[in-house]
């Protein structure tokens, strides 16, 4: 009898510890597929990492923003208008891309580039829309008070300009003060400005001939001055708020047409009243061309 229980015990115990080994061999085999997993993602994350710096700045400097905004150091939008990255950043951007990849991103930046232009041209029609019915505005005022011949004007990068160029109705040789015509037009002109919300950027401009004016030191001298005159007449006696206007001289430097053209000094000798528009440097950029696609249009 004794024997049977000692060979059930020893049966028992080889059985046991068979079962143990089994369990031992399971557990280290998968500590260390844990650790080989460990260590293949902290290599990922680390590869990763630098891909991602590298893309990261490629592309904030490609799309002209600072790379805070893709790392949450900063919430606000640092647009710095179309940019170009340099070539060793580019380079090394699309030496860590696969040959896919690299197609990608080439079709994503153009693709990019060519909406951010057709939204700049799109906006760029619709300001100088909107700047060409202010002109519309004070060419009727003026019409209805027979004064529309005295003034020209034009729309360029820096907004709506309408430059006073009558000789009826500017200065006098060597003044600043404008004529009493004068005073009538910047006169009819004021209420539309005082509707509008931009700022008011008055120019002074004398003619071209070098002859130094018989009471300013120079002819940029006299410039401001005229300049200061026709602000201080639409804040004086019109009204039009004080942190909206600002006056600049360019004395001769800024001709309206040719010099040599006969009786171009009458016209060069004149003050520009500039609605300057507000809209983004890239959309200002484009208002000549949008403006010349509309004049056609028309005239189709």
């Amino acid at each position: 009898m004794p024997r049977p229980h000692g060979r059930r015990r020893g049966g028992h115990t080889e059985e046991h510890e068979e079962g143990a080994e089994r369990w031992l061999v399971t557990y280290a085999d998968m500590v260390t597929l844990l650790m080989v997993l460990f260590i293949i993602l902290f290599s990922m994350s680390t590869v990763n990492e630098e891909k991602y710096e590298e893309l990261k700045t490629g592309l904030a400097e490609g799309f002209g923003r600072s790379s805070s905004i893709l790392n949450g150091t900063n919430p606000t939008i640092d647009y710095r208008g179309p940019a170009v990255p340099t070539t060793t950043t580019y380079n090394a951007v699309m030496k860590q891309l696969s040959a896919e990849e690299q197609t990608a991103v080439t079709e994503f930046v153009s693709e990019h580039d060519r909406k951010r232009e057709q939204r700049a041209y799109a906006d760029a029609r619709n300001e100088v829309d909107r700047l060409l019915k202010v002109w519309r505005e004070i060419e009727e005022a003026l019409r209805r008070e027979g004064l529309d011949d005295d003034v020209r004007a034009l729309i360029d990068e820096r907004g709506l300009v309408v430059s006073l160029v009558s000789r009826h109705v500017v200065f006098q040789p060597n003044v600043a003060e404008l004529t009493p015509r004068g005073q009538r037009v910047v006169d009819t002109i004021a209420p539309v400005l005082l509707d509008l919300s931009e700022p008011i950027q008055v120019d002074g401009h004398t003619n071209q001939v070098p002859v130094k004016p018989k009471y300013y030191p120079t002819d940029w001298d006299l410039s401001v001055a005229r300049a200061v005159h026709v602000l201080r007449r639409l804040e004086e006696v019109q009204g039009l708020p004080e942190h909206r206007l600002r006056a600049t001289g360019f004395g001769h430097t800024k001709p309206l047409v040719d010099p040599d053209r006969p009786g171009s000094q009458q016209i060069n000798k004149r003050v520009d009243l500039i609605v300057l528009s507000q809209a983004a440097a890239g959309t200002r950029a484009r208002f000549a061309e949008a403006y010349d696609d509309m004049t056609s249009e028309e005239e189709s």
